[in-house]
């Protein structure tokens, strides 16, 4: 059975209207048939430094823990790819049959085109 985990910091930092969200989001996206790593996603913004933070729920419906080393992630808007980047982020580790929130921050210089902020969502390479 898939469980929610929050990452320590998020925990500490998570306001009760964001936790209800992602829970609630959880409940909805929390089965799959597939055994393989999933993003939900939850909102997307860009910050003073003109770089894209897509925050997300990571499914890991398979039987075995998953680590973000070199792992190219894609951003799609209505199935245009507006950015990639491969991220090394040491302290992420999705337990097995777990689903864990997360924001990738994707610089501004991996953007192909302008982000609208608008029906986003993460891809694996």
């Amino acid at each position: 059975m898939q469980k929610l985990q929050f990452e320590s910091a998020w925990d500490k930092t998570l306001s009760d209207k964001d936790r209800e969200r992602i829970k609630n989001v959880f409940f909805e996206t929390n089965s799959s048939n597939d055994k393989s790593i999933q993003f939900t996603p939850l909102w997307q913004a860009i910050n003073h430094k003109g770089e894209l933070l897509v925050t997300t729920l990571i499914h890991n419906f398979s039987e075995h823990p998953v680590t973000f080393k070199n792992k190219k992630l894609l951003y799609y808007e209505n199935n245009k790819m507006i950015a990639d980047h491969t991220f090394s982020i040491p302290n992420l580790l999705v337990e097995k049959k777990t689903s864990m929130p997360w924001t990738f921050i994707f610089p501004a210089d991996s953007f192909h085109q302008k982000a609208d902020l608008m029906n986003g969502y993460i891809e694996m390479e």
